[in-house]
């Protein structure tokens, strides 16, 4: 199961950053990059339930920040799939080296994946003005919110997206919820493996 989960977050990268180049004729800077992939785990959490990548997140100034990636950059430099490099204005920035295999990803999710890049993605908009405005919308995940006024540089917990969820009885329930219960459960049993 980590194979396909860490193939998915490389292919999730490789096609952001495809696209984006296509889209915008720019590389991807790292901290779009990181509102990408927060986007794409927290929305798909409170539409279904459950987080697309399943990346934890730290609550950083600028929005959530996946750590896994951050503080492992050298492992994640160069792959088959893409390459992180640091610019002429010493930006850290991410490349494609080919098309991103989108079997790792269902409908709703590669819908998503193309929402974003659909808002943030923009030619003729400076990567400034793109990062100043997913920056702010990032601090808008209600997670990202709670954990930033609660302790900054935290971990953000993904329970934070629902309201008062370990309060609510069973037929209280949303199926999203009921789905992320499900979910969170099922990776306890795993980790005591």
């Amino acid at each position: 199961m980590i194979a396909y989960r860490d193939e998915k977050i490389k292919n999730a990268i490789c096609y952001f950053a495809f696209e984006h180049f296509k889209r915008t004729g720019k590389y991807l800077s790292q901290t779009i990059l990181y509102k990408f992939l927060a986007f794409l785990d927290f929305m798909s959490l409170k539409d279904t339930g459950k987080p697309s990548l399943e990346l934890d997140y730290k609550a950083l100034e600028r929005g959530p920040v996946p750590p896994e990636i951050y503080n492992n950059l050298k492992e994640f430099a160069d792959t088959d799939c893409f390459q992180f490099f640091r610019s002429l204005t010493n930006a850290i920035v991410v490349v494609s080296k080919k098309e991103a295999n989108l079997d790792y990803f269902s409908k709703y999710e590669i819908d998503l994946m193309n929402k974003l890049l659909d808002k943030y993605s923009v030619s003729g908009v400076t990567q400034r003005v793109i990062c100043k405005k997913i920056n702010d919308d990032s601090h808008k995940i209600k997670a990202w919110e709670i954990a930033w006024n609660n302790k900054p540089n935290s971990l953000i917990n993904y329970n934070d997206m629902f309201e008062n969820l370990n309060n609510k009885s069973d037929d209280e329930l949303s199926i999203q919820e009921e789905n992320f219960l499900t979910y969170k459960g099922l990776k306890e049993i795993s980790s005591c493996k």
